[in-house]
């Protein structure tokens, strides 16, 4: 069984070849773009029949040079949200994933393919429909012009088309992504290095460090990707969060205290944290101003209605497994 893995060196794609070698899959083309070299760590232990280059995929795969391939999971983009460079971005997210669609379909291959939790942007509602959709940057808008494609489609298609919409998602492997990596990531090098976690302080309505999101742990979105995979009969766009919205202070206490077991300190509350100056709180920046989401949470249930029944891990669930398996690669 031959699979395709786009952004396949990256975050989610890395993970999701761990999972398909986990069930004993090596048969995966590799497709990303190393010009960030240091992205290979995250393929050195994984099992690929091939690598491409993101440059010369697309045109390869459209015109059949692979052979038959079982499924696409099309995870490549540019996924930094204050990218402003709108054409760079929809050619990037847009137009390459209607190509990919295109040859998919004429080749009659499965896509599982990232969206995103950016779409619904300034939006209150979290459910997959066109009225709650209200991108706040041209990521977000990006990834819901193909999705608005992948609609039209999807009544004629010849094949599974699943795209699902990431809401925040952390775990191992992300360590290229710079500022783009999770705060659960983040907390870590900021305890690490100067003992001290900082969060954002009151903005929009929300006490200090009490923004929300829906933060889900990487191995559940392998888990729900895989799920898919294994009903080629379930095809949408699809929420992938855990169905909570858990505030940021969650994180950061699961961070701190994660770090102090290790290093054989107790446990302490988040106001005890607060007063030992292990969370702090910043300003809102200005440049965030009318672009950030106060509050995200995943609505599950077309999710639900498809069958899917993945139990999703809690922030202090995942952020704390995380959290040990930073320190145990430190």
């Amino acid at each position: 069984m031959r699979i395709i893995v786009t952004g396949a060196a990256g975050f989610i794609g890395s993970n999701l070849v761990k999972g398909l070698n986990a069930r004993g899959i090596t048969d995966i083309i590799a497709v990303d773009n190393l010009t960030q070299g240091d992205k290979f760590r995250n393929l050195v232990d994984l099992q690929i029949s091939d690598y491409l280059d993101k440059t010369v995929f697309f045109e390869h795969f459209a015109r059949g040079h692979f052979g038959k391939v079982e499924a696409v999971f099309h995870q490549g983009a540019c996924s930094d949200t204050m990218e402003h460079d709108g054409r760079y971005m929809l050619d990037n997210n847009y137009r390459t994933s209607k190509t990919l669609l295109d040859a998919a379909q004429a080749h009659g291959t499965r896509l599982l393919y990232a969206s995103s939790a950016a779409t619904y942007g300034a939006s209150s509602t979290f459910r997959e429909q066109p009225e709650f959709e209200r991108p706040l940057n041209v990521y977000g808008y990006s990834k819901l012009l193909f999705d608005q494609v992948v609609r039209r489609v999807l009544p004629q298609a010849a094949t599974q088309i699943a795209g699902f919409r990431y809401f925040n998602v952390y775990g191992p492997r992300e360590q290229h992504k710079g500022r783009m990596a999770s705060v659960a990531f983040h907390h870590v090098n900021q305890y690490r290095t100067q003992g001290q976690v900082r969060l954002f302080g009151e903005y929009g309505g929300y006490a200090p460090g009490m923004q929300q999101r829906d933060f889900v742990w990487i191995d559940d979105v392998v888990a729900v990707n895989l799920w898919f995979f294994d009903h080629p009969d379930k095809s949408g766009i699809f929420n992938l969060g855990t169905g909570r919205a858990q505030p940021f202070n969650d994180v950061a206490q699961t961070v701190v205290n994660t770090l102090r077991e290790l290093a054989g300190r107790p446990a302490l509350s988040l106001a005890e944290l607060v007063q030992a100056g292990e969370i702090a709180y910043i300003p809102f920046p200005e440049a965030l101003v009318g672009k950030y989401q106060c509050h995200t949470q995943a609505d599950l249930s077309r999710l639900r209605a498809a069958g899917c029944t993945h139990h999703f891990a809690t922030v202090e669930q995942g952020t704390a497994a995380y959290v040990r398996a930073l320190a145990a690669s430190a």
